[in-house]
């Protein structure tokens, strides 16, 4: 599948595009979070009653990336201090080109905004899938239960350059 963003044009039928996110995709957002098969098992107490609500996609650079109007990922930017709050692709999704899609609009978000960087505080699961799209490992955030049980890995995703 070929993955790209619209610009200036309608999307053709069955095109990835990404869009910002609108109040009325809160509960698309919830159920993407909470049926991820990345949170299964030990991690499944971290998204267990997990809620995006309307305030949440108001406040903050949601974006989302649908074909044909279903959701298939998105992506939350926090600005100040510049940090990626929340990304997933749907467990069908995956493999896609979605997450590469999101990363790609996340970068032109961010350097519109004069970001020079992005933190990300990965789900382990997830930290090659960053490592992959350019991040570089910074540290580690740890554990602080009983919010987050398990230690997570810092990184760091340079906005300037294309990966």
């Amino acid at each position: 599948m070929r993955s790209s963003v619209t610009r200036g044009r309608a999307p053709r039928a069955g095109e990835v595009r990404v869009r910002r996110a609108v109040a009325r995709d809160a509960k698309r957002l919830t159920r993407l979070v909470t049926s991820s098969r990345a949170y299964e098992g030990p991690y499944a107490p971290m998204v267990a009653g997990y809620r995006i609500g309307p305030a949440y996609i108001e406040a903050h650079a949601v974006h989302v990336a649908v074909d044909d109007e279903r959701v298939l990922g998105f992506y939350a930017l926090v600005l100040s201090p510049p940090e990626l709050d929340l990304m997933f692709v749907a467990d069908d999704a995956q493999g896609r080109g979605i997450g590469r899609l999101l990363i790609a609009h996340l970068r032109d978000e961010a350097r519109r905004a004069g970001l020079a960087a992005v933190r990300v505080v990965a789900h382990p699961p997830a930290e090659g899938f960053y490592l992959g799209v350019g991040a570089e490992r910074t540290g580690t955030v740890r554990a602080r239960p009983p919010a987050v049980m398990w230690d997570r890995p810092e990184l760091r995703l340079t906005v300037g350059g294309a990966h």
